[in-house]
């Protein structure tokens, strides 16, 4: 699988505070995952990476958008889950619906604007039908 490469964050988008590449454990008190992520020390925001690189997975993200991106995936994930459409034909569809590039449509990518769009497409069910 190809990983769009997302520019890394050196300055934070909700803040104006330095980013930093650190280990995943100063936000949860140890490490997940690959344990690596950008932070912003001040506001907390923050982003994991693609397990081997330097990627993040989409841009830095205060609580409330990380609740956001939550709630958006616990709608659409079950629906490619349930193997009725493969994973890339939800995100065309999800795209589709929202304008844009399926190369572009990725929760960890999506602002709020953009989230709340997604959430409201998947839990009117205009969606996975």
């Amino acid at each position: 699988m190809k990983i769009d490469k997302y520019p890394i964050p050196k300055v934070c988008i909700h803040c104006g505070y330095e980013v930093v590449y650190t280990s995943n454990s100063e936000i949860y008190g140890r490490e997940y995952g690959n344990g690596k992520c950008y932070l912003c020390r001040n506001c907390k925001a923050s982003v994991g990476v693609h397990t081997g690189t330097d990627i993040p997975l989409g841009i830095l993200a205060t609580k409330e958008l990380r609740e956001l991106k939550k709630k958006a995936h616990s709608s659409f994930d079950p629906i490619w889950k349930s193997k009725k459409k493969y994973r890339w034909q939800c995100y065309k569809e999800l795209a589709d619906k929202l304008e844009i590039p399926q190369k572009e449509c990725h929760f960890g990518w999506f602002d709020k604007e953009m989230l709340l769009k997604a959430i409201d497409i998947l839990q009117k069910g205009l969606f996975g039908k």
